[in-house]
C-alpha cells in the first residue's frame, strides 16, 4: 500500500534497505540494489505513522509503527527494527552515523506519540459507582460463599505450583538469541574463514616467491658468466675474422705467384675452413645465450608481478584482521549485554516468585476467613 492522500512526509532520509532471511533468520538479503529515500509518513485520518519506502514502483518498506516496537542500532551505520505484522526485520544501512542518529531520534520521538495516542484511546475500565449502597451479607450470600469454597481451594493448588516455580529462580526461561547475535557471529565466522584462506594463499605465494628468487639468483649468476664469455668470444670472432682476410690475402697472394706451394695452399685452406666452422658455432652460441637472456628478462617480470600479489594479500590479511577484531568486540558486546539481561530476568522472577507467595499467604487469609464465616 502507498501513501495515501491523507498521508504526509515528516521526515525523509537516504540508506540501504536490508530484509532479514525468511527461512535462515541470520542473514540480511538487499531490498534494494543503491540508496534509496526512506521516510516517515503521518495519516491525520487515522492518527497514525508510516515508515514507507520505494524503489522505483515498487513498495519495498510499509511498516507501521506501534508503540511496542523498537530500534535497534547494532553496529556505527547500521540499525535494525522487528515488524510483527510485516513478520520480518528490516534493516538500514546510514552512510554517516550522524544520519543514523537522526533517524532513530525520530523514531523515538514518533514511537512517543503513538503511545500516547495509544492511550487516549484506552476506555475507563475501572471506575466504579460511590453512591452505590454496600450489601450486606445474608445468608444466601454466605451460601454462596460455602459453594465456591471448594473451587477456590482446588486454585490454591496451581497457584502454589506457580509460586514455587517463580521462588526457585530457574533459569531455563531465559531467552534467545538475538538475530543481532547470530548476525555477529556468522560474520565472524566467515571473517575467520576468508583470514585463513588468505593466510593459507600468501604462504603459498611467498613459497613460490622464493623459489622464483632462487632461480633468479642462479640464472643471474649463469647469466653474468655467459655474458662475459659472449664478450671473450666476439673478441675471439673478431681476431677470427682478421686472421681468416689474412689468410684469404696470403692465398691469393699464392695464387698470384707461378711458384706457389701446394701444400702451404692446402695448410691455409684447411685452416680457413677451420675458422669459418668456429665463427659458425660461435654465432650459434650467441643467439643462445641471448634467447637466455630474454627468458631471464621475463623471469624477473613474473617475480615483480608476483611480489606485487604479495603485497596485495597482505594488505588484506590486515583489513580482515581488523574486520575480524571488530566482530569479535561487538560479539562480546552483545553477550555481555545478554547476561546483563539474563541476570536482570532472574531478579525480576524472584521478585515475582515474592509477590506470588505474598498473594498466597493473603488467599490462605481468604480462605481462613471464609472458614470461619462460614462455620458460624
Amino acid at each position: 500500500m502507498m501513501a495515501g492522500a491523507a498521508e504526509q512526509p515528516i521526515f525523509t532520509t537516504r540508506a540501504h534497505v536490508f530484509q532479514i532471511d525468511s527461512a535462515t533468520k541470520k542473514e540480511w538479503v538487499p531490498a534494494s540494489k543503491t540508496s534509496v529515500s526512506v521516510s516517515y509518513y503521518y495519516d491525520s485520518a487515522r492518527n497514525t505513522y508510516r515508515i514507507i519506502s520505494v524503489d522505483g514502483s515498487k513498495a519495498i518498506v510499509n511498516s507501521t509503527i506501534t508503540p511496542n516496537m523498537t530500534f535497534t542500532k547494532t553496529s556505527q551505520k547500521f540499525g535494525q527494527w522487528s515488524d510483527p505484522r510485516a513478520n520480518t526485520v528490516y534493516g538500514l544501512g546510514f552512510a554517516t552515523e550522524q544520519e543514523l542518529t537522526k533517524f532513530i531520534e525520530k523514531f523515538k520521538e514518533i514511537k512517543e506519540l503513538t503511545r500516547q495516542a495509544a492511550g487516549l484511546k484506552q476506555p475507563e475500565v475501572n471506575g466504579t459507582d460511590n453512591h452505590a449502597p454496600s450489601p450486606q451479607p445474608t445468608r444466601q450470600t454466605m451460601h454462596q460463599r460455602t459453594n465456591s469454597l471448594s473451587s477456590i481451594q482446588n486454585e490454591s493448588g496451581s497457584l502454589r505450583e506457580r509460586r514455587n516455580s517463580f521462588t526457585q529462580g530457574g533459569t531455563n526461561g531465559l531467552p534467545a538469541s538475538t538475530s543481532t547475535e547470530a548476525q555477529l557471529k556468522y560474520e565472524n565466522d566467515r571473517l575467520k574463514l576468508a583470514l585463513a584462506q588468505s593466510s593459507a594463499n600468501a604462504k603459498k605465494w611467498e613459497v613460490e616467491l622464493q623459489t622464483l628468487k632462487n632461480n633468479n639468483a642462479r640464472l643471474t649468476a649463469a647469466l653474468q658468466e655467459s655474458t662475459a664469455n659472449v664478450e671473450e668470444w666476439k673478441k675471439q670472432l673478431a681476431a677470427y675474422k682478421e686472421e681468416s682476410v689474412r689468410l684469404k690475402k696470403r692465398l691469393l697472394d699464392h695464387d698470384k705467384g707461378a711458384g706457389g706451394d701446394p701444400l702451404m695452399v692446402g695448410q691455409l685452406t684447411d685452416q680457413l675452413e677451420r675458422i669459418r666452422l668456429e665463427n659458425h658455432n660461435k654465432q650459434e652460441e650467441i643467439k643462445r645465450l641471448t634467447s637466455q637472456l630474454q627468458e631471464f628478462a621475463l623471469k624477473d617480470a613474473q617475480a615483480a608481478s608476483l611480489q606485487s600479489r604479495i603485497q596485495t594479500l597482505e594488505e588484506e590479511n590486515h583489513s580482515l584482521s581488523l574486520r575480524l577484531q571488530d566482530s569479535q568486540r561487538q560479539l562480546q558486546e552483545c553477550r555481555s549485554s545478554k547476561e546483563q539481561d539474563s541476570r536482570e530476568l532472574v531478579r525480576l522472577q524472584e521478585i515475582l516468585g515474592a509477590k506470588l507467595s505474598e498473594l498466597y499467604d493473603t488467599h490462605e487469609t481468604i480462605l481462613s476467613v471464609i472458614r470461619r464465616e462460614s462455620n458460624s
